[in-house]
């Protein structure tokens, strides 16, 4: 029995040595072909599937300012029937960007009378963690004294304080009062007790953890963008993708109104509130606590370049399609170049002096500015051409990226593409939502490219892997590998293509709308996709230089099913080598290192794959697809690599 189950494994490892593949590479490290952008891999946000309320901006409250079109909407009234009039939404004219409030009338003190409020798909708490309740009050009539509580699914406390309003009558005050949680609870909810009698005016009731990003009072979430921070990215792209554009013009991003203090920015619907028919969210509001300020902080934090893209005078075309006249496209061209001030401009200037009175008399160093997001036809190019000669005679070294639609083929890209190049433009921002297979055919799409025209920002990218999205499922290894593979052609191409990023960037798992997305959450937990992990490994192992990297003589760029690109990193003496085998069987790879000099004994070999194509990640599980480390043994100049079957390979070999 012993013997045949010898015999059995004998058998079975011959096949297997005779299924393996063998392939011979060349790295020709002592003959580069291009540099590669320090801004070459970043990451693009937009507010969508809950990214920044109820997402990264890590406000508890929903509707905190009473300003949805259901003032009440995330409220609900608790304890015993009120009396009419108990609770009165009210307007103060003298606020325009924020006029509603919420009046309490404890008429006659006995009734017990609440109000809670559900948060964000339930609100995220850890056990021991402080949080801040903060709140704008009037006292009407003095008397009201407000409890404050966080209680879990069941209806349990978990934290409670108490908050007794001081100051003059009349007179609108923030105060604020911190507790700790005693459990941890995903879909926590907060109840706020009026008691005593009097009246009194609320508005802006918060509620914020403790452990925001660096700490920061009214912050940001601190897992998410240390997921940001550990891409290294060098650029972000703000705040969108098609929220720039709005559904109408009305409710377009307007960056004035998303700096200043929060109490005075104006909240607006968010436009995938009503986007998809199949997953409605009309709860989905943009309150702007994550406005411009934030967005450049946000980029400064995590070493990246601040990208960010105006309205050219034009809403969605898959929508309204709404136009500003030529002759009244001025206020949005002054836009731009008050955006430009307000980044960079000194301390005496208006925009400066706002900048710094939020906390940051330095600059941010703008040096790029997006006019429109995917938007198309003559009226664009007629609308950015104004806005390229406003920009150019003002600030000449801020480079101008340009949409170049919606498609990466077809009538609308050709038309774009020529008028573009014709115009000079910096860049161009091409976008392609497409399936795994055309990721796969089109590796080579930039081998072509005019190497002196504009360049090329690949601002939004994603393997689609089915025309219907269902959530975390899309993320898979699929579609994540075909990117992997993509992504050679983008680095062996880093003369033409200067900056790429994935997208969408967050989604809540109870929230989303649009998938798939680079980063998954739920309110206590963030994870990234397998897609996530293979940007992070171009974006930690960027490089300074391209090399070529050949077999028998061509480009490894989907013959046999390998793609592979190199380069080298002159900063930390590296070759780096990125090679994805797109095969059911394993690959045996032999390198062979043309490079001046010597070459270290040893180096790393960092690899992702997955037990099958469809292999995700999930809340509970967020490293199935993750990357491996091992170290490699280097002869000389050679080496040889063993590729699993569907697998992307990271090769870090020292240069002495």
């Amino acid at each position: 029995m012993k013997r045949n189950v010898l015999v059995a494994l004998i058998v079975a490892f011959t096949l297997s040595l005779n299924a393996q593949v063998k392939k011979t590479f060349s790295i020709q490290a002592d003959k580069p072909t291009a540099k590669v952008s320090p801004n070459m891999w970043g990451v693009f946000f937009e507010d969508i599937n809950l990214g920044a309320d109820g997402g990264i901006y890590a406000e508890l409250i929903k509707n905190r300012s009473f300003e949805f079109a259901q003032p009440l909407m995330g409220w609900k009234k608790i304890g015993e029937t009120a009396p009419e009039g108990t609770f009165l939404v009210l307007n103060q004219k003298e606020k325009t960007n924020n006029p509603r409030f919420l009046r309490i009338n404890r008429l006659t003190g006995a009734e017990k009378l609440g109000l809670q409020n559900e948060g964000f798909r339930g609100m995220g708490i850890k056990q021991g963690l402080r949080y801040d309740f903060s709140v704008f009050y009037r006292q009407i009539k003095p008397g009201v004294k407000l409890h404050i509580e966080l209680v879990d699914t069941t209806g349990t406390i978990i934290g409670k304080g108490e908050f007794s309003p001081d100051g003059e009558q009349n007179t609108w005050k923030k105060q604020q009062v911190s507790f700790h949680a005693t459990q941890t609870e995903l879909k926590a909810k907060l109840n706020i007790w009026f008691e005593g009698k009097g009246i009194i005016d609320l508005d802006m009731i918060s509620l914020f953890p403790e452990d925001t990003w660096k700490k920061r009072p009214g912050g940001l979430r601190a897992d998410m963008v240390q997921l940001l921070a550990d891409m290294k990215p060098g650029f972000i792209r703000f705040p969108g993708g098609c929220i720039v554009e709005g559904r109408e013009l009305a409710t377009r991003f307007q960056w004035k109104k998303t700096v200043g203090p929060i109490e005075d920015r104006q909240l607006i619907i968010n436009r995938w509130n009503t986007e998809f028919k199949h997953r409605p969210a009309p709860d989905y509001y943009q309150t702007f606590g994550l406005g411009f300020f934030e967005y450049f902080q946000l980029a400064e934090d995590i070493g990246a370049e601040p990208l960010p893209i105006l309205n050219c005078g034009m809403a969605c075309q898959f929508n309204t399609a709404e136009l500003v006249p030529i002759d009244e496209l001025d206020e949005y061209v002054q836009d731009a170049l008050d955006l430009i001030e307000f980044a960079n401009g000194d301390v005496t200037t208006k925009w400066g002096k706002l900048r710094a009175s939020m906390g940051h008399p330095n600059p941010f160093n703008l040096k790029m500015l997006g006019v429109g997001n995917e938007n198309w036809g003559p009226q664009y190019i007629e609308r950015l051409e104004i806005f390229k000669k406003a920009l150019n005679d003002r600030y000449p070294n801020i480079k101008i990226v340009a949409s170049s639609g919606t498609d990466p083929d077809g009538e609308r890209f050709d038309f774009l593409n020529q008028r573009l190049r014709a115009m000079k433009v910096d860049f161009i921002d091409e976008h392609y939502y497409r399936s795994p297979e055309w990721f796969l055919s089109n590796t080579s799409r930039y081998d072509s490219y005019d190497r002196n025209g504009s360049k090329i920002f690949a601002g939004e990218y994603a393997g689609h892997p089915k025309q219907v999205e269902d959530g975390p499922s899309e993320n898979n290894w699929s579609a994540a590998i075909a990117e992997a593979a993509f992504l050679t052609g983008l680095e062996r191409n880093a003369d033409v293509v200067e900056m790429a990023s994935y997208a969408p960037l967050f989604a809540h798992v109870d929230g989303w709308q649009w998938a798939p997305d680079l980063i998954w959450v739920n309110n206590l937990h963030a994870y990234g996709t397998p897609n996530y992990q293979v940007q992070k490994l171009y974006a930690t192992n960027k490089g300074t230089d391209v090399i070529p990297i050949l077999s028998d003589g061509q480009l490894v760029s989907g013959r046999d099913s390998l793609y592979a690109s190199a380069v080298i990193d002159h900063n930390q003496k590296e070759i780096i080598v990125k090679i994805v085998n797109h095969n059911a069987q394993p690959v045996e790879g032999m390198f062979n290192i043309q490079v001046k000099g010597k070459l270290a004994s040893n180096g790393s070999h960092t690899f992702l794959t997955a037990t099958n194509l469809n292999a995700i990640n999930t809340i509970d599980q967020p490293d199935q697809v993750s990357p491996q480390t091992r170290p490699i043994a280097i002869e000389g100049k050679k080496l040889n690599i063993s590729l699993v079957p569907y697998s992307f390979h990271v090769v870090k070999i020292k240069m002495q």
